[in-house]
């Protein structure tokens, strides 16, 4: 069975992140494989979310009450993933051994691109209206979710956007809206169903909310102390998020 684009790209692209699969399996802790990794505890399960969502399938499981903060360990599918990574590995020692110039790998680097999005969902286009200079573009995401995004219609054209297309929902964290789950959502926004996994408090900013959804696809948002007291809203609890069709940035792989 063949790995999602987006997650071969991730691959190829970011082979750093995919090299967490190799701490985890080593360490068989989040914390310990960050401190192996030279990361933070955060910004591991930043990757891990990351991964996941691009895989549509989990890569890592995590149990509750393990030493060193708790334990993890890969599933199938992550053992898979890591098994082609190692390959991967060593083809790119080959390629590098072949390369002429050292100014070849400079420019592949420059058409790489890295995104600040914190949530990044990998789907196929499965309807494209249009709507004047702009479309509205249908992706469906893992678990049978489909979101709307609004693009102008030349950027439709650009990406070569056509049905079954593979595509990247990029979202900054800032744009989500978290609602209380009876709360009804603003007419023509998308809105997802999710549960509250971990809330991380900010002494001079925002609240950060995880959410993890049906799926096992992992949503960051961002809202005040106040409004998750004013909401109700505690880890373990049903939450929804919206956002408008235009706060969603598409991408394709190169």
């Amino acid at each position: 069975m063949s790995l999602p684009p987006s997650l071969t790209q991730h691959m190829v692209r970011r082979p750093h992140r995919i090299a967490l699969l190799q701490h985890i399996a080593e360490q068989g802790s989040i914390t310990r494989a960050a401190k192996s990794a030279g990361l933070s505890y955060k910004a591991t399960w930043d990757a891990i979310d990351e991964l996941n969502n691009l895989a549509q399938k989990p890569l890592v499981e995590r149990s509750v009450g393990g030493r060193g903060g708790g334990g993890a360990k890969l599933s199938l599918e992550g053992e898979r993933v890591l098994r082609l990574y190692q390959r991967l590995q060593a083809l790119q020692t080959q390629l590098l051994e072949t390369v002429e110039e050292s100014t070849d790998l400079a420019l592949i680097s420059r058409l790489m691109l890295r995104t600040s999005a914190r949530n990044q969902l990998h789907g196929q286009v499965s309807r494209i209206r249009s709507q004047g200079r702009n479309d509205t573009i249908t992706l469906q995401l893992a678990g049978g979710v489909s979101i709307d995004a609004q693009i102008t219609h030349d950027s439709t054209l650009r990406l070569g956007l056509e049905i079954g297309t593979d595509v990247f929902a990029l979202i900054k964290a800032g744009w989500l809206e978290v609602l209380a789950a009876d709360q009804p959502e603003t007419i023509g926004h998308n809105c997802l169903s999710g549960t509250i996994e971990e809330i991380l408090d900010a002494e001079n900013g925002p609240s950060e909310v995880r959410i993890i959804l049906p799926s096992h696809q992992i949503l960051c948002a961002l809202a005040a102390r106040e409004r998750l007291q004013a909401l109700k809203l505690k880890v373990g609890g049903v939450v929804k998020v919206q956002f408008a069709p235009s706060n969603i940035l598409v991408g394709t792989p190169l």
